[in-house]
């Protein structure tokens, strides 16, 4: 089974979060993820063919959960 990682920027819009973009690159990731100013995770994702098998939330930015 084909194996990958990226890293995911996520952000919540209306109480669901949607993902906004992916990267290889962890560098290019946060520096994008650093310029949103609406609540978002960097997410670091490992997949299995087309389904995640772990992920990680490496930052959260903008408001704070509850």
């Amino acid at each position: 089974m084909p194996q990958w990682e990226q890293y995911e920027i996520w952000i919540q819009k209306g109480g669901r979060w949607e993902m906004m973009a992916a990267f290889a690159d962890f560098d290019i990731a946060s520096a994008t993820a650093r310029s949103r100013s609406s609540q978002m995770r960097l997410i670091h994702a490992t997949y299995e063919d087309d389904k995640v098998v772990a992920h990680d939330v490496l930052m959260e930015l903008g408001t704070t959960r509850k």
